[in-house]
């Protein structure tokens, strides 16, 4: 698998920054179908006293563990009764990227982080309405980028080689322009879990 390629490096950097207002040294993170660990490697540079694991459903994640990307790397898929028994509030923070907003991977989700704990969430779904129903405060909320930087320039080249620089120009441009805007096509939110409350004496 290639190594991601410098604006993905960023794009990872950028949706990792974005916990660092809320909670700059989380103790542990678990990254949900993590695959070779690009995120949880990218966010270490941001978080380097954090302790990243991953779940996926491929053998990769035992290689990126191998490699020492992730402490912890568990083969299957999150919302596995086995695997959520066996995380059970663990994390402190979760992230769920590029993939839909899937009600069970949530309340998996939502098992695995200890009370208090943030869900990071980057979907073309809404999350919140699914969220706000497990007793979860949503802290941020933003849009991201309305198409993946490279589509553009990778229809033109084929047709018209000699724009390629001004394609790819144009393409980040626009990436950056619908970032945030009614246009955007990504749900980037942030999701506290209720913390536990004290039981009467």
């Amino acid at each position: 698998m290639p190594a991601p390629t410098a604006p993905s490096v960023r794009r990872l950097r950028s949706t990792a920054r974005a916990m660092l207002p809320l909670l700059p040294e989380p103790e542990s993170w678990l990254d949900v179908a993590t695959g070779d660990a690009d995120f949880p490697e990218a966010a270490r540079t941001l978080f380097p006293y954090t302790a990243f694991d991953g779940v996926d459903p491929t053998p990769r994640v035992l290689h990126a563990q191998a490699v020492e990307r992730l402490e912890e790397g568990h083969v299957g898929c999150l919302t596995d009764p086995q695997i959520t028994s066996r995380l059970r509030g663990r994390y402190d923070v979760v992230s769920i990227l590029n993939r839909p907003a899937d009600p069970g991977e949530l309340r998996a989700a939502l098992t695995v982080l200890r009370p208090g704990g943030h869900l990071l969430v980057e979907s073309p779904d809404d999350p919140r309405p699914a969220l706000e129903s497990q007793g979860c405060a949503i802290v941020a909320t933003t849009r991201r980028s309305a198409h993946v930087p490279d589509r553009l320039t990778t229809r033109l080249t084929r047709t018209l080689p000699a724009l390629c620089g001004a394609a790819r120009t144009l393409d980040h441009t626009m990436a950056l322009l619908v970032a945030g805007t009614r246009f955007a096509r990504t749900y980037r939110v942030i999701a506290r879990k209720a913390p536990s409350v004290p039981s009467a004496p």
